[in-house]
């Protein structure tokens, strides 16, 4: 049994809880889905796949992604374009390592992360996009958005963190929002990670057992757990509303780490025209996990 931080004297909030969850309020399917899985199995019934990649295919194709990366990166520079991923999703769905998996060969200074707390007094008060605005890339560099302004459309929703007022406001001006940012030659990438509902829980007992992971529980991660429906209505409303056709959702059913990092990965880079761009290298997409979001129910 791993150690938790715990057990040396530091006390870690939130740890304990999710067990409780899963001890007390998950519901029966969820609990008798999570005791019977094995360590690769995918627990989705309706995931075309019922175990893991294998790594030696996953390595084998990420090494070709990897170079295709550094690749745009430079075309990025060479033709005076910007590019914003914005990764979106259910909780534990997969989006900082995916972001991680991304990043690990190009420039810091080029390819950062977006990843903002919650809002100062000052920034609450200001035009809702003018936190993200001032962290959008400029030519030649690639940001990476861990959550976006799409926090409006369903974190804040499900939790009230935001009047109906407000979030109406946020879809009126998205839209055209959006487009400019397109229309300025930022190439915008909005990728929707999602996540069978026994398969989250399944993540979040795994950071709660990791002295590694813990640090990633938070309040919202434990209290969301019982808010599934919840998230369910707010996610399809906002897909549904902020699916336009210049700047189009993908959605990726990450239950399973490594098929869903390479279909993100391949996401971005088809989004992108480089000099060089190697399309047997970037392979064809898996369309029965990643596709628009019609496949978000699936």
């Amino acid at each position: 049994m791993a150690k938790t931080i715990e057990t040396i004297g530091v006390e870690v909030p939130f740890v304990g809880q999710i067990t409780q969850y899963l001890e007390n309020d998950a519901p029966k399917d969820i609990r008798k889905a999570i005791e019977e899985a094995k360590g690769k199995d995918i627990i989705a019934p309706s995931y075309p796949y019922r175990t893991e990649m294998s790594g030696k295919d996953y390595d084998a194709h990420m090494e070709l992604l990897q170079v295709e990366l550094v690749k745009m990166l430079y075309g990025l520079r060479k033709t005076g374009k910007r590019l914003a991923v914005l990764f979106e999703g259910r909780d534990a769905a997969g989006k900082g390592g995916t972001i991680k998996r991304i990043r690990e060969n190009l420039n810091p200074r080029s390819a950062y992360v977006v990843a903002l707390p919650t809002p100062s007094d000052r920034e609450a008060s200001q035009w809702y996009f003018q936190r993200y605005v001032a962290r959008l890339p400029a030519v030649g560099e690639i940001a990476l958005f861990d959550r976006s302004w799409y926090n409006r459309g369903v974190v804040e929703k499900v939790f009230e963190f935001c009047t109906q007022s407000q979030r109406e406001h946020f879809f009126y001006q998205l839209p055209d929002f959006e487009k400019m940012l397109v229309n300025d030659d930022l190439v915008l990438v909005k990728l929707w990670l999602n996540v069978d509902r026994a398969e989250q829980l399944r993540r979040f007992l795994s950071r709660e057992s990791d002295p590694r992971k813990q640090w990633k529980l938070s309040w919202v991660d434990v209290e969301g757990l019982k808010k599934w429906d919840a998230y369910s209505v707010a996610i399809e409303e906002t897909l549904s509303r902020s699916n336009h056709p210049a700047a189009p959702w993908t959605v990726i059913r990450a239950d399973d780490k490594k098929r869903a990092r390479i279909a993100a990965i391949q996401t971005v880079l088809q989004a992108v025209d480089y000099p060089g761009k190697d399309q047997k290298a970037i392979g064809e997409i898996d369309t029965g996990i990643c596709g628009g979001i019609d496949i978000l129910n699936v």
